[in-house]
This record gives structure tokens, sequence and C-alpha cells, in this order.
């Protein structure tokens, strides 16, 4: 008979989103199994039983973060209107990151290198979005795509981790019709 499994998703979660603060408050070289179980109210031997390692544990709070990310860019609505769309993912960006700062973090940039996703163009979120730009330009030129859809993934990301590093002033309200304007000033972002 299989022994019983001690460790389940409930902690896995835990120590997950406990990891994610850890590397976004100190990065990914802070990274202690004891501190990390100790604040996940478990042991280090969950983390070993769940994950392998710290290494192994560490690549795992980025994979979630994309995973988590993902699914939030996938439940944006599709509707008659490319650029709708376009601004749908744009503000979904902004809200995931918002929701869960620590992930965003660790996703992009808090972990070493060689920890993180890769290219951009090789993440399937940028896929997402690439899809997008495909759909809203007349030309169906591959760079084209590529450098319109990493020219709206810099202001968006810009003016994200702006507002995450209180850099951005004014209340929530004030900061979401900044956002607004920013996303309408893309070209084409105004009307179809």
């Amino acid at each position: 008979m299989a022994r019983p499994r001690i460790h389940d998703e409930t902690v896995r979660r835990r120590l997950l989103e406990e990891t994610s603060r850890m590397i976004a408050d100190q990065g990914a070289h802070a990274v202690s199994l004891r501190t990390v179980a100790a604040a996940a109210e478990t042991s280090t031997a969950a983390i070993y039983s769940l994950f392998g390692g710290r290494e192994e544990l560490v690549s795992a709070v980025v994979a979630e973060g994309f995973e988590r990310f993902g699914e939030h860019l996938s439940a944006v609505p599709t509707s008659g209107s490319p650029w709708q769309d376009l601004r749908g993912l744009g503000v979904a960006y902004r809200e995931f990151a918002l929701d869960s700062p620590h992930f965003y973090q660790v996703m992009f940039g808090a972990t070493a290198p060689g920890e993180g996703p890769g290219r951009p163009g090789d993440a399937p979120t940028f896929a997402m979005l690439r899809e997008a730009v495909a759909r809203c330009l007349v030309t169906s030129d591959a760079d084209e795509v590529e450098t319109q859809a990493l020219s709206i993934w810099g202001l968006v990301h810009g003016l994200v981790s702006l507002e995450l590093n209180g850099l951005i002033p004014g209340t929530r309200t004030a900061r979401d019709r900044i956002y607004a304007r920013a996303l309408e000033g893309v070209p084409g972002m105004v009307g179809d």
C-alpha cells in the first residue's frame, strides 16, 4: 500500500506564495528552505517532498507566476474589435500585477539569471499579445508584429512597474485614468 501524501495542494500553494514574497523582497539568492518553511508553517521536508529542493522551488515559483498570469490573460473576453481586445489585455496585465505583485516581480526580474522565462518572445503570455497585435495590424509581416508587440509590452510593463514601485502619483482612480490614457495613446488604440 502506498504511503499517504501528507503535503497537499494547500501546503504547496503556501510555499509558492511565501517564496514569491521572499524572492520579490530580497532576491532569489535569499531563499532559505528553513525560512520559507517557517513562513509557510510547514517543514523543509514538505519542500523536498513537493518540489525536490531549493532550485526546483524557485523554478516552480516562476512557473506558477506565468501560469497564473496566462490564466488571467486568457480570461479576457474576445469582442468583435481587435483593438478593444488588445486594450483588454493591457488592463488585465495591470490587474494581475496589482493583485499579485510578488509573482509579477518574480516573473520579471527578481530571480537569478537563468531562472526567468527566457526571451520574451518565448513566453506563452507574450504569444497572446503577439496574436492580439497581429489581429490589429494590416500587415502580415512577422517582424512588424513582433516590433509592435514589444513596443506595447514595453509601455504597459513600464507603467505597471512604475506604479508598483510607487512612482506614479495619485489615488488608485487617478492612476487608473493615467493608465487608460496611456493605452489610448498607442497608435490605433483609439479606434478601429
